[in-house]
């Protein structure tokens, strides 16, 4: 039989429905529709939080092979390194004993110091342990998230450290997790203050190119700022508690035809290989509650028309 005489038509069984134009017109319509929803009207929230519920344990499990090669490669050099981090933490301590004695004595002198000049008593942070279980895939962002959520008590907007200083802020809570959004984010920003002088900025993520990480915005090109300057948290914002380290100046770049400097930071606190974090309660869930404002006094109407 000729080749040309044979039906190459498809099948009625696969004939059946819209045409492939009308489903992509459709269901790009619907996805078009969704991400309104989500940004507007906030309708997609809980669908989210209940597919992260549902998929936490799924994560969990398909974590559980990766985890089995890490801790077995780790077994084999653990008890050397044991008892080598025993041998250097032994000696830390006793290094730091001194140390801690005129810490005692400083905090003790503070307290009466305080009291002698009627302050309020210093803010006491509390603290949620939680485990990273993994980082976003978003190539455009820097997030990851952590293993406890609304039940554990996290609440939004909760700063996020490790041993090494400030990693970020929770910005989405799940009910058995929650998302964190890291200071190198390009949108994160916080409020920090240089050790050396004591001058109040901001810093954002974001910083591309030469450096990776984060920049002082709004800073004036004669501003004392030179690399290696130690940033903390200020405290101003009511949400991170004073004091903390995030990040040390590694560049000034000062332009004669620009009224402000390019400063670029090098966060302290990387998130990559980071296991364990810390989640603080916000400063602002301490603070007083505003006083509420006092009534408005009527104005007095105007007097009546003098007799004439």
């Amino acid at each position: 039989m000729p080749l040309g005489t044979l039906d190459r038509t498809p099948p009625p069984f696969f004939r059946q429905g819209p045409s492939a134009l009308t489903k992509l017109a459709v269901f790009s319509a619907l996805a078009v529709f969704l991400m309104a929803a989500d940004s507007r009207l906030k309708y997609i929230q809980p669908v989210r939080g209940a597919i992260a519920t549902a998929l936490l344990p799924v994560q969990k499990a398909l974590l559980i092979p990766v985890e089995m090669v890490q801790g077995g490669g780790e077994y084999l050099q653990g008890l050397a390194r044991a008892i080598r981090g025993e041998r250097d933490a032994r000696a830390a301590l006793v290094a730091q004993a001194e140390r801690a004695a005129r810490v005692e004595q400083l905090a003790q002198e503070n307290a009466r110091l305080r009291g002698l000049l009627e302050l309020r008593p210093s803010l006491q942070v509390k603290g949620r342990a939680a485990e990273v279980l993994y980082e976003a895939t978003d190539p455009y962002s820097r997030k990851l998230f952590i293993d406890s959520g609304a039940t554990q008590g996290v609440a939004l907007g909760s700063p996020v450290i490790n041993d090494a200083g400030v990693l970020g802020q929770v910005t989405r809570v799940y009910p058995l997790s929650s998302e964190v959004t890291l200071l190198t984010d390009k949108d994160a920003a916080i409020p920090v203050l240089n050790a050396r002088t004591q001058q109040r900025s901001a810093a954002f993520g974001g910083l591309t190119g030469e450096f990776e990480g984060m920049e002082l915005r709004f800073l004036a090109g004669n501003a004392d700022v030179q690399p290696g300057d130690l940033l903390t948290t200020s405290g101003v914002d009511g949400v991170y508690p004073p004091g903390l380290p995030v990040a040390k100046v590694v560049k000034v770049d000062r332009k004669v035809d620009s009224g402000f400097a390019r400063v670029a930071l090098q966060p302290l606190a990387q998130a990559d290989g980071v296991r364990h974090v810390l989640v603080l309660e916000p400063i602002g869930s301490q603070m007083p509650a505003r006083p509420a404002p006092e009534p408005e006094t009527p104005r007095a109407g105007r007097s009546k028309a003098t007799r004439r």
